[in-house]
């Protein structure tokens, strides 16, 4: 097992694309108005894409077009000290073919906010890390 200079389990690719198939709900970082912008969503993956539903005409798919983002999800237990995070980064894009829509449409992907989102948005994970903080840890300085 490796361990990062503070001590978290570094994991695999393989690991944090299962770990991000287990979670529902992650951060994307995005850039609005040139400024760092973070927004929770619900989300599905599509093999190791990260699928987005939102409005048409809504702050993030208007900022992730096209762009470089990155994608966070996490899971902590405070109780047991033990929780992992993955981090992904690589470009989005706003789906418009027909026939790729009606195939992700298909996709367990429900959102939880009311309105209208019926606008896909894809993630392409190039990088992906994670790290986890296994249980053992008391929370002491050495």
């Amino acid at each position: 097992m490796k361990l990062d200079s503070a001590g978290l389990q570094i994991l695999s690719r393989q690991e944090c694309v299962a770990l991000l198939a287990s979670a529902s709900i992650g951060r994307i970082v995005f850039t609005d108005r040139a400024l760092p912008a973070v927004q929770p969503v619900n989300f599905v993956l599509d093999g190791e894409n990260i699928v987005i539903r939102t409005g048409v005409g809504s702050k993030l798919a208007a900022a992730t077009g096209d762009a470089i983002v990155a994608f966070e999800a996490d899971e902590f237990d405070h109780a047991a000290r033990t929780g992992w995070s993955v981090t992904t980064v690589g470009p989005a894009r706003a789906v418009r073919e027909p026939g790729e829509i009606e195939r992700l449409s298909a996709l367990p992907l429900r959102t939880w906010a009311p309105g209208d989102r019926d606008h896909y948005i894809v993630v392409r994970a190039e990088q992906i890390t994670g790290r986890r903080l296994a249980s053992g840890h008391d929370g002491r300085e050495s």
